[in-house]
């Protein structure tokens, strides 16, 4: 071998550390990308999971605000008039016997049930007092009463029962669970249990009309 040869040879050789030291130096930036990079996707978990505590802790304080008698009577009067109102939407665009009967037996039993709430309030001399939850109830029915009415013929009959069903299942569940136990008088308790169990009743035969839909 030449001299030239030879020094090229230790040349090669010489610069082995180096190329082990920079492939070193790569493989380390890697594991170091990879590590920061498994550093960021934990911060966004724990941040997730930091934000759902707010805001289930947001929905717990929400929760523990005890709704007052009057504030008890103007949701359960909102929900009943609330739906006569979609009963009525129903008896002027529906052509279904099932569906107009159905919407019938909404307006004749919400109507009764108010009634006798207004004759209650009046005799405890009770205002009842609009809140949040009236309000969002009013909001939410009177989008899905312009949503209803852009429909007609089997559509709109299919919309409106399916609503129906899914409505009485929300308004049951706050009587069972939310306002019959909160609230104080007796005599506004009995009535509330009164209108659950005619409520119920409206939700089953809102799903068997429900099932000539599906």
């Amino acid at each position: 071998m030449t001299q030239s040869g030879h020094s090229l040879v230790l040349a090669d050789e010489s610069r082995e550390p180096l190329r082990r030291r920079y492939i070193q130096w790569l493989c380390n930036g890697a594991a170091a990308v990879a590590v920061a990079g498994r550093f960021i996707m934990l911060f966004v978990r724990l941040a997730s999971v930091f934000a759902a505590l707010l805001l289930a802790s947001a929905t717990v304080l929400a929760q523990g605000a005890k709704l007052t008698d009057p504030q008890i009577a103007h949701i359960a009067y909102t929900a009943g008039q609330l739906d006569i109102e979609a009963a009525q939407q129903a008896m002027q665009k529906s052509n279904n016997k099932d569906v107009i009967a159905f919407a019938q037996d909404m307006e004749r039993d919400h109507k009764a049930v108010n009634d006798q709430a207004l004759a209650l309030v009046k005799k405890l001399n009770v205002t009842p007092e609009d809140n949040d939850t009236s309000k969002t109830l009013t909001k939410q029915a009177t989008v899905k009463r312009d949503e209803l009415g852009k429909l007609s013929g089997a559509p709109f009959d299919k919309a409106y029962i399916d609503n129906e069903v899914a409505y009485h299942k929300t308004v049951n569940s706050a009587l069972q669970n939310t306002l019959i136990p909160s609230a104080s008088n007796a005599q506004l308790k009995d009535l509330l249990a009164t209108g659950l169990k005619i409520f119920q009743g409206h939700e089953q035969h809102a799903e068997h009309v429900a099932a000539e839909f599906k």
